[in-house]
């Protein structure tokens, strides 16, 4: 998911997808530790995406206070 594609999201679309991609990001990494992935690298890419939209949700969570 890129950038663009996280900041069109509202800030509930965004908590629901961040709990959602952990949990592939868990059952990834189990899958992985039990037999091999075909593309290890899907690992890194999902936590990459985890971060991204926690710094996004991070970043709204700031500005909503520095509105008060």
């Amino acid at each position: 998911m890129k950038k663009e594609a996280i900041n069109e999201l509202s800030t509930a679309d965004l908590m629901e997808r961040i709990e959602a991609t952990r949990e592939q990001y868990i059952k990834m990494k189990m899958q992985h530790a039990v037999s091999p992935l075909d593309n290890p690298n899907k690992i890194g890419a999902t936590r990459k995406q985890i971060a991204r939209m926690l710094t996004e949700l991070t970043k709204r969570q700031n500005a909503e206070q520095n509105v008060k």
